[in-house]
């Protein structure tokens, strides 16, 4: 993912040359990023430091947890960006490269993920963005925009969001507000010890749910205290696992 066609050019040249990597996404811009990232759940990221509008540190920021995926930084001159990926055990391509720094790249992509490493990737992965790019004050309101006018509504309030296209509808009690946002953007913005998302197109408020019943292929059902009933989609078991407590 970077904003500079030969760049893309060349890393599509070398990778295709690899007989276990298939390329799924390749992006020109941050906005771009988030989506595939969200969309296609790739295994492994090369990311640009440096990108026009959103950075790479603004892209993985965007990106909900549980779609993490590993990352290898690209980047050309950024010394702050090689010390903390130094610190964090993360790997980094410094431009210009070739394709002996891309193997050797990704020789240690492989290793990590034969093991049972992804998750402690994650986690060094927040840890480096907590260390290189503050995160956004979590807000305690959500902006409801409509016809010019903004209204505010308390987050304690939201009982669950759902995506509908290009927007999100907001269910507060008997009252639902669609506005136009992401769900990546509205996650990063709502307190995570609060809200979870439990699918790629919900996010639901954790003291709205009564209970948690398994379904099949490792899905589950969510059963909210007003009777409305959810899926708990098996690409977000992690999640699952941090709210409960236990292996699901």
């Amino acid at each position: 993912m970077d904003d500079e066609p030969l760049a893309r050019d060349r890393m599509r040249q070398l990778l295709e040359a690899e007989p276990d990597v298939e390329i799924v996404g390749e992006c020109a811009s941050g906005r771009e990023a988030v989506e595939v990232i969200e969309k296609a759940g790739p295994d492994l990221v090369f990311l640009d430091v440096q990108m026009p509008g959103m950075d790479g540190f603004s892209v993985l920021d965007r990106v909900s947890p549980g779609r993490l995926p590993s990352v290898v930084f690209v980047t050309a001159h950024d010394e702050h960006a090689l010390k903390a990926f130094g610190v964090h055990a993360l790997d980094y391509l410094l431009k210009p490269f070739d394709g002996e720094r891309l193997r050797e790249s990704l020789q240690r992509v492989r290793v990590e993920l034969r093991s049972e490493a992804p998750r402690a990737f994650q986690r060094r992965l927040l840890s480096l963005l907590a260390d290189v790019k503050p995160r956004a004050r979590r807000g305690d309101r959500v902006v409801i925009r409509s016809g010019g006018r903004l209204s505010f509504l308390k987050a304690d309030e939201v009982d669950w969001i759902e995506a509908e296209g290009n927007y999100l509808r907001i269910h507060a009690g008997q009252k639902s507000h669609l506005v136009r946002d992401t769900m990546s953007e509205i996650e990063a913005r709502l307190d995570p010890s609060r809200f979870v998302r439990i699918h790629k197109s919900t996010i639901v408020n954790t003291e709205r749910i009564r209970e948690i019943q398994p379904l099949f292929n490792g899905a589950h059902s969510v059963l909210l205290h007003d009777g409305t009933r959810l899926t708990w989609s098996r690409g977000y078991r992690e999640q699952l696992r941090a709210l409960t407590g236990e292996d699901t």
